[in-house]
């Protein structure tokens, strides 16, 4: 079985990201940028499957400018097969990237996508189920823990609720959007590293594909949170219920 895993090129978590003063975009001179960290945790679930015998090929994708190929280099550096680059310099939304994963999906013919349940930079969680509405292929999202079945036709993936944990069981293919608790992914080794420079990268674009992306959805401005206020003691509960309803008014 092929796994098919798509990851995103996001800012570090310990970045601190500056808003330009006109609000078009954010100031990227001096900020680092890793693998999103649930595609990480995507990458990492896919190489386990093929370290037990379950998966035979890993395909990591990359969808942006060549500014990625240093993640295309990590994501082979920690034990994907080959990669490919889904090269677009335009804004993509959602359903555009889900549009150029179907594409590449249908090309591929993987028994299996695994992706993170979101990107740490804009949290939207909708490329994975968007990719499953498009190809028509069941879906399991936020799992903590997934099983293949009955020599890789089904799988049980274990989520995270509000009440508790939900077990469900789809048939392959599918999409499953991986979260925190499912692992925790490995360093990359020297050896990886240099396994990493003779493992093919192909190139495409939206054209070669056969795709002409018009994105639904643009950013009109961006704005840095308010500062918060300080906070402050209270000496009763009577004093906390009059700030609550006079100063907050909340109640």
């Amino acid at each position: 079985m092929r796994i098919l895993v798509p990851i995103k090129r996001v800012p570090a978590p310990e970045t601190r990201i500056r808003v330009l003063a006109d609000g078009s975009g954010v100031d990227l001179e001096e900020v680092s940028f890793v693998i999103n960290p649930f595609d990480e945790i995507a990458l990492e679930e896919a190489i386990r499957l093929k370290e037990q015998g379950e998966a035979e090929e890993i395909v990591a994708v990359w969808i942006g400018s060549g500014d990625g190929l240093e993640q295309i280099r990590t994501a082979l550096a920690m034990g994907a097969d080959r990669a490919i680059h889904g090269e677009e310099e335009g804004a993509l939304d959602s359903l555009a990237l889900a549009r150029i994963l179907q594409a590449l999906v249908q090309r591929e013919q993987p028994g299996l996508v695994l992706m993170g349940k979101q990107a740490i930079d804009d949290d939207s969680s909708q490329v994975g189920p968007m990719l499953a509405g498009l190809l028509g292929w069941p879906q399991a999202t936020f799992a903590s823990r997934v099983t293949l079945l009955d020599g890789g036709r089904r799988a049980e993936c274990t989520r995270e609720t509000d009440g508790g944990l939900e077990v469900i069981r789809v048939r392959l293919p599918a999409v499953v959007t991986t979260d925190l608790r499912l692992n925790e992914p490995r360093y990359v080794s020297l050896p990886g590293i240099l396994r990493a420079r003779s493992k093919p990268v192909a190139t495409v674009t939206p054209a070669d594909l056969g795709l002409e992306l018009q994105p639904r959805a643009r950013v009109l401005r961006l704005e840095e949170p308010a500062t918060r206020p300080a906070g402050t003691r209270v000496e009763s509960v009577e004093e906390l219920v009059l700030r609550l309803r006079d100063e907050a008014r909340i109640l």
